[in-house]
């Protein structure tokens, strides 16, 4: 089974934007857990633009399934807070200061030093790794060196390509994701996944362990409905 975790990063914008409450990302969460998502994903930023760092503490608290924290360690107040709050899996992410969103993998050649001391300081306080690549398979070796517990495929050129010619869009992620298989760790994916194009690629990949999804999931729920649209994503992970 692949299991389906929620970015609920748009959620804390929506609230951030009129300074109040509302919509409750505590709630919200929640919510994503009744209707049938298997994770909670947040991606907080030294900006806190979206999620702020006291919001993974309120989370910590009340989330049951798994609790995963995305961001770059390069700023040690992230490495403590996901210290601090020992999710489930934390992913690691080279997104920039100034990024809109995350749009590109680790090198994980030129970075194994670092990565190497992060990653065993996670492993070391009981929490799983997960690190972000590039559909590379010397990037996926890279990690397994540096002593990853997974690596999660940076989709979005699956995704921008998938019209076009789909075959081709997921080959090169086939192939990364047979490298982490035959190196032994686990395999999550997530950007720009959605209902279009999700099931051609767990199809083409079926011993996915996870997806984490957030901008296309919560924008067809607001035509769709939470609950709906969270049965849908599963319904697609379905082979």
């Amino acid at each position: 089974m692949t299991r389906l975790s929620v970015n609920i990063n748009k959620i804390a914008t929506l609230r951030n934007s009129r300074g109040g409450d509302n919509p409750n990302v505590l709630k919200v969460a929640l919510d994503c857990e009744r209707f049938g998502a298997q994770g909670i994903t947040v991606h907080p930023r030294p900006d806190e633009r979206h999620i702020r760092y006291q919001d993974v503490f309120d989370l910590k608290q009340v989330v049951t399934t798994e609790f995963n924290i995305e961001g770059n360690p390069s700023e040690r107040k992230f490495i403590d807070l996901v210290l601090a709050n020992k999710p489930e899996q934390v992913t690691l992410v080279p997104d920039t200061l100034n990024a809109i969103t995350s749009n590109a993998g680790w090198d994980t050649v030129r970075h194994r030093a670092e990565l190497t001391e992060l990653i065993q300081a996670f492993k070391k306080a009981g929490i799983r790794v997960s690190v972000f690549v590039d559909a590379d398979e010397a990037m996926v070796e890279g990690a397994v060196i540096c002593g990853t517990d997974r690596v999660e495929l940076y989709t979005e050129p699956y995704a921008a390509q998938y019209f076009k010619n789909r075959q081709k869009a997921v080959l090169p992620f086939i192939k990364a994701a047979e490298k982490a298989r035959e190196m032994g760790i686990g395999l999550n994916a997530g950007h720009d996944l959605s209902l279009d194009n999700l099931h051609f690629f767990k199809q083409s990949i079926p011993w996915l362990d996870e997806v984490s999804i957030g901008h296309a999931l919560i924008s067809d729920a607001l035509y769709l409905g939470l609950e709906n649209t969270i049965q849908m994503y599963l319904r697609e992970l379905e082979l």
